[in-house]
């Protein structure tokens, strides 16, 4: 057990393979089907990871880091941070994306990116994801990768950027809270 829970890799293999081994158990009986029940799990999973680290980014990191001595600093930018990111950056994209193949597995795509009265309110949620991804991809991280020195730019540069960033990523923050009314309470 001590090998599974040490190792990241493993610990996930393992929690991937029994909810794997779940689906294909007699009571796993999803109420539009296989497909549709994996697609859901995925869309939940990325999005609690993708809403998770925007949390984490707004409610630890940034109020924390003026707390940390400057020669620590490095530990978070140089190390930790450009790893959130990237599983941030990817796991918005992937939540759009089995979001978008949610809509259309149900038969509401069009509905909802419309904002017709039957799908109005996922619609309004997906829309809020889009934006909140397209700000994830056009303006945290090209801005976060001039912040963290993954880019070189002068100082004034870098403080702008940071600023930027953390204003985009508290958008998302606000954003976010009435995203997950509207896909919570759809289905």
């Amino acid at each position: 057990m001590d090998k599974i829970l040490t190792d990241l890799r493993i610990a996930i293999t393992v929690g991937v393979l029994l909810a794997v081994g779940l689906m294909f158990a007699p009571y796993y009986q999803p109420p539009l089907g296989w497909l549709n029940g994996a697609f859901q799990w995925l869309h939940v999973f990325f999005g609690i990871t993708w809403i998770g680290l925007l949390y984490y980014f707004n409610f630890v990191q940034i109020p924390t880091m003026p707390l940390i001595p400057a020669e620590l600093k490095p530990g978070v930018s140089k190390y930790i941070a450009p790893k959130a990111l990237f599983y941030f950056r990817w796991a918005a994209a992937l939540t759009v994306l089995t979001g978008l193949i949610l809509a259309h597995l149900y038969h509401e795509a069009k509905e909802a990116m419309m904002l017709e009265a039957s799908a109005r309110l996922i619609g309004i949620g997906m829309y809020l994801a889009l934006i909140m991804a397209a700000n994830v991809w056009f303006v945290i991280w090209p801005n976060q990768k001039k912040a963290l020195g993954l880019v070189t730019v002068d100082d004034a540069a870098k403080a702008k950027a940071a600023r930027v960033a953390m204003l985009a990523s508290r958008t998302n923050v606000v954003l976010s809270i009435p995203m997950l009314l509207c896909m919570t309470n759809y289905h």
